[in-house]
């Protein structure tokens, strides 16, 4: 089997896969903070993190796998400023802090399971392990730390080449941390920041420092250390996460450890989806759910293939033409998988041996999976390969591209849009009028009912087992 190479965002560098524990590989991944619903760019990142795992486990090597969920501490900025988000969401909704983080870690959850993403081994919630964070920012704050009103802040001078993720091996320091008056360095960020006097938080605790709540980077230190340890093998995230997060992540490493270690091997992070140039954030109002996609009438994994159609470390642009396509495409394969299944058995003139490899090549070289996707396109047509030798050789592209393609139906995949004004058993009901009409040579009422479900956003396919589909505006 080939040899698994992923790019080291720390070495700006593809770099050969070596586990600590080759009976135990451990991945983080930063999860989502629970303010809002995920909109589809952060979503990208789940199936980046998805694919990761499947080809690991399908390379043989048992996982665990944590994804957070960051229900206190993320500021509205990124780069440390602000409010905390969680916070911000109760005071604009009037609700009940707990009860949003709850609600939207539902609804994230939901969209994994929708996009066939697996379970990761654990779900750790922040808000789960502060007393961690204070134990961790009390061993740290000696040598590492220092106090300003406002909270404990760490002092980015104190750990080796600090911002090293981020600078891609340029001599420039981040700029983007929130200015505030005391700190040492523009770069040092809070640890703990302390409740302002008068201020009416839901979530808050308190510590050696003052009553208030941890830091956003501090948690995925704490959390990844407990659950995977000191050093573990991978952690991912964002593209963003290389610029601030993850590098505060990797100094507070450091200071715990007392060594130069980033507390992961392999760090690797996908890129954006954008929109025109403009990447998809919820503050920039260009925010796209997965729900958006349904209420247009896309099946959820056709935004998986969309995502699988570009490397993770390339930007992914959206538009609906792109993904009306890889839906096209998705019912091509669900279509020829029906076909196969329905074939008699014949033997084989040619090998499936041969995709199982190019499978392996394309995911090995940092999880090309849009040369994964070519492989399957020739395989399922390749009239050499018995269809039984093409169904199992399926089954290693379903595990690693979870397109779940040997049991998906092109009847799952007819998902109706919102604006629809007519259900299922409306259609049905027409198209058996239709058909009579038919039978009895009245053609001009049989056009006048396709017409009728055409504009009711319906297209009839004569000659077509599943007889119609939505026709996508």
């Amino acid at each position: 089997m080939a040899k698994l190479t992923l790019f080291n965002s720390l070495s700006r560098a593809m770099e050969p896969f070596e586990p600590i524990d080759p009976d135990n590989v451990r991945v983080y991944s930063c999860g989502p903070t629970v303010y809002n619903y995920a909109h589809i760019g952060n979503l990208r990142a789940y199936v980046f993190t998805d694919t990761l795992s499947r080809v690991l486990r399908w390379k043989g090597w048992p996982l665990t796998h944590v994804i957070n969920i960051t229900d206190v501490g993320h500021l509205t900025s990124d780069a440390d400023a602000g409010d905390d988000k969680m916070e911000a969401a109760a005071k604009a909704s009037g609700q009940d802090i707990w009860a949003i983080a709850r609600h939207y870690t539902d609804a994230f959850k939901q969209n994994l399971r929708d996009l066939n993403i697996d379970d990761p081994s654990r779900f750790p919630l922040a808000t789960e392990h502060v007393e961690g964070m204070i134990a961790w920012g009390q061993a740290i704050e000696a040598r590492h730390c220092y106090r300003l009103p406002d909270g404990l802040y760490f002092d980015t001078a104190t750990v080796p080449d600090y911002g090293r993720l981020a600078r891609a091996g340029m001599d420039e320091r981040e700029g983007r941390i929130d200015a505030v008056e005391g700190k040492r360095q523009a770069e040092d960020f809070a640890i703990w920041r302390t409740s302002a006097p008068g201020e009416n938080r839901q979530m808050e605790w308190d510590s050696p420092w003052g009553r208030g709540a941890p830091g956003w980077h501090l948690e995925c230190s704490v959390m990844s250390r407990a659950y995977l340890g000191e050093r573990f093998d991978i952690h991912t995230g964002g593209i963003d996460h290389r610029e601030i997060h993850h590098p505060n992540e990797i100094a507070q490493n450091q200071a715990m450890s007392g060594t130069a270690d980033t507390g992961a091997n392999y760090w690797l992070h996908n890129n954006f989806l954008v929109l025109r140039d403009t990447k998809m954030s919820k503050s920039s109002g260009e925010f796209m759910r997965l729900q958006t996609l349904v209420d247009r009438g896309f099946h959820p994994l056709s935004y998986r293939m969309m995502c699988l159609q570009a490397q993770y470390r390339s930007e992914m642009e959206f538009s609906w033409e792109g993904l009306a396509a890889a839906q096209t495409r998705l019912k091509r394969l669900v279509q020829a998988v029906g076909t196969l299944k329905t074939r008699p058995p014949v033997a084989s003139a040619g090998s499936a041996a041969e995709y199982r490899e190019r499978l392996d090549v394309a995911v090995c070289d940092d999880l090309a999976t849009p040369r994964a996707l070519t492989a399957l396109d020739e395989l399922l047509a390749d009239k050499r390969v018995s269809p039984a030798d093409r169904l199992a050789a399926l089954a290693d592209f379903d595990a690693v591209l979870g397109l779940g393609l040997a049991t998906l139906t092109r009847e799952a995949l007819r998902v109706r849009p919102a604006s629809a004004t007519i259900d299922g058993d409306g259609i049905a009901i027409r198209l058996a009028e239709r058909r009579e009409a038919r039978t009895a040579k009245e053609f001009a009422r049989s056009d006048a009912i396709r017409d009728e479900l055409a504009a009711a956003g319906v297209e009839v396919m004569d000659g077509d087992s599943i007889g119609w589909d939505w026709r996508l505006s």
